[in-house]
């Protein structure tokens, strides 16, 4: 089994990393036969869409142009990874109410028309990815959700319907919030908290497809 393993934060000792990582730790002791592939997009970041990217996707023709390839390469690579893998883990900071710009890059690869998004008789947008399971950590200086909620949040509704998008589904989220008002102890103490409400049954699920052979 496989992990697709992503960070979003500069800092390398940040509460989102950490968060991740616990969370890679608890499918560990859940599973150890699983393999672990880093995607680190706050130490490497990817550029952003370019020029030829955009071009490529403009059109039915340009995609099918001879220069589709060259402009769609980082993407096929971002979309392979995601393919590759039976379980998503993402580590990514609150910023400024939503996503950092280096998740929102990696997402404007992995969503495209006619490769990981198609479209329903009716019109509607459908994803071509097949679901799995996909565990977010969110880090916020701030508190979003719950009753004491002092910040809007337009990070988890935009998450939920970019990777919905494509056609994963089953997300489960687990933020750590007022991180700038807690101390280390606190701050283990809510990781550890967050860690155990963990949902490890869609596991069950990828080991008994991987053994019956099928695609997970």
């Amino acid at each position: 089994m496989k992990i697709l393993h992503i960070d979003c934060s500069p800092r390398e000792d940040s509460h989102s990393r950490k968060l991740s990582a616990a969370i890679v730790a608890r499918l560990l002791s859940v599973d150890s036969a699983v393999s672990v592939v880093r995607r680190d997009l706050g130490r490497h970041p990817i550029p952003h869409t370019e020029a030829g990217y955009a071009t490529v996707l403009s059109s039915p023709g340009a995609l099918a142009s001879a220069q589709a390839d060259a402009a769609t390469h980082l993407s096929e690579q971002l979309i392979g990874e995601i393919e590759a893998a039976d379980i998503l883990v993402v580590g990514t900071p609150m910023n400024n109410f939503t996503v950092p710009s280096v998740l929102k890059a990696w997402i404007d690869q992995i969503l495209r028309m006619g490769r990981t998004i198609g479209v329903a008789p009716t019109g509607e947008k459908i994803g071509l990815l097949q679901d799995k399971p996909v565990y977010i950590g969110i880090a916020s200086g701030g508190v979003f959700t719950g009753a004491r909620a002092k910040q809007p949040d337009f990070l988890t509704p935009y998450l939920t319907a970019a990777f919905g998008c494509v056609g994963l589904n089953s997300l489960q989220f687990f933020a750590l919030q007022a991180t700038a008002f807690l101390d280390n102890d606190q701050l283990t103490a809510e990781r550890d908290a967050l860690i155990a409400t963990m949902d490890t049954a869609g596991i069950g699920a990828v080991r008994l497809e991987r053994r019956d052979g099928q695609p997970g």
